[in-house]
């Protein structure tokens, strides 16, 4: 990802694909930081918990007929969510913080398409502002409309 710079506490209302950038951030943080916690697994538990539910919720929402993302892009991200998904579960079987790599990059990943600003059917792509990273009292709003 994108160096961390004009960050800030809360996304745009405004803009669904900064909060959604910005929710998967927070939850590669929370991971990253969970999977290096010596509470036994407590707090990897949590993260792991808490990434499962935002990405439940991009499943519902791809999944909704009015979804206005084209089909392809749907079908591509919710076959990331199984993997996402699959790897979720094996964490969560063995709250092994050393193999959660997979879920960050995905996270990352599509993140950082998110931040992406296109301007136009022709215009190249270009880096939109750095999803935020929050504090644990932050509450994101998730909305895959755009």
């Amino acid at each position: 990802m994108k160096a961390a710079v004009g960050y800030t506490n809360q996304p745009h209302a405004a803009d669904p694909r900064s909060t959604e950038a910005w929710a998967l951030a927070e939850a590669s943080r929370r991971l990253a930081l969970a999977a290096r916690a010596n509470d036994g697994g407590e707090s990897l538990r949590t993260a792991l918990i808490l990434n499962q539910r935002l990405w439940s919720i991009f499943q519902g929402s791809l999944i909704d007929p009015t979804c206005p993302l084209p089909k392809e892009i749907r079908d591509n991200v919710l076959a990331l969510s199984i993997m996402v998904d699959r790897h979720i579960m094996q964490r969560l079987a063995d709250l092994d913080g050393t193999k959660i790599q997979p879920i960050l990059d995905i996270n990352r990943a599509i993140a950082e398409g998110l931040a992406t600003e296109v301007k136009g059917p022709t215009a190249a792509p270009q880096a939109a502002a750095p999803a935020p990273v929050a504090g644990t009292s932050a509450t994101p709003f998730m909305n895959l409309t755009a």
